[in-house]
């Protein structure tokens, strides 16, 4: 179980890594996009590239960052059942989703994506668009992203086990400041405040 946690942790700083790499595309997308719209605006110009690459800066961004999300336990949940159990049993809807759901949607996306990728590299595929851009670089995409998500649902379940068996503490206890919803109430509420005085 030891060697089993040291491969979480290093799937955990993989993904917490690549993550926080990922989060200044949002900077570069958003630069490439105002800078495209400003030029449009002032000299009636427009590349497909610069809005090509503002979709491939999106992709990125969402495929590279959706397993730090899942190792921060801040993906969607619906919690009709798993909010209302103990923590323990929270676990076991985990390990059961991650065994059921996740791992088998990321193989078979996988298995998918990978002649998509290789087809695509292969004949050196470009947009159908004027002045669009290569296309594998984004499809690679596909395949890089979900064998991240995948190592990051081994790592989520190699926790949950061992939370189970006792080893470590509760992983989906969050031990951070609080969410992003969360401050943003709490910002909210400071600004209703101000003003009632």
């Amino acid at each position: 179980m030891t060697l089993l946690l040291k491969l979480s942790q290093l799937i955990d700083q993989l993904n917490e890594l690549v993550g926080k790499s990922a989060f200044w595309l949002v900077l570069v997308m958003t630069i490439i996009c105002a800078g495209n719209a400003s030029v449009r605006f002032m000299f009636n110009y427009s590349s497909n590239g610069l809005l090509e690459i503002q979709w491939y800066l999106f992709a990125a961004v969402f495929l590279l960052c959706s397993p730090y999300t899942l190792q921060k336990n801040e993906h969607v949940r619906i919690d009709v059942l798993a909010g209302k159990l103990p923590p323990k049993g929270q676990a076991v809807i985990d390990i059961i989703g991650t065994l059921f759901f996740l791992l088998p949607m990321v193989i078979a996306i996988l298995w998918l994506s990978l002649p998509l990728v290789a087809e695509s590299y292969k004949i050196n595929e470009m947009s159908a668009n004027a002045g669009g851009l290569i296309r594998w670089p984004v499809k690679l995409l596909l395949p890089v992203g979900f064998t991240l998500l995948a190592l990051q649902g081994i790592s989520e379940l190699i926790k949950r086990i061992a939370f189970l068996a006792g080893r470590i503490d509760d992983p989906s206890r969050k031990t951070h400041g609080p969410t992003a919803e969360e401050e943003l109430a709490a910002a909210i509420a400071a600004a209703k405040a101000k003003e009632a005085k």
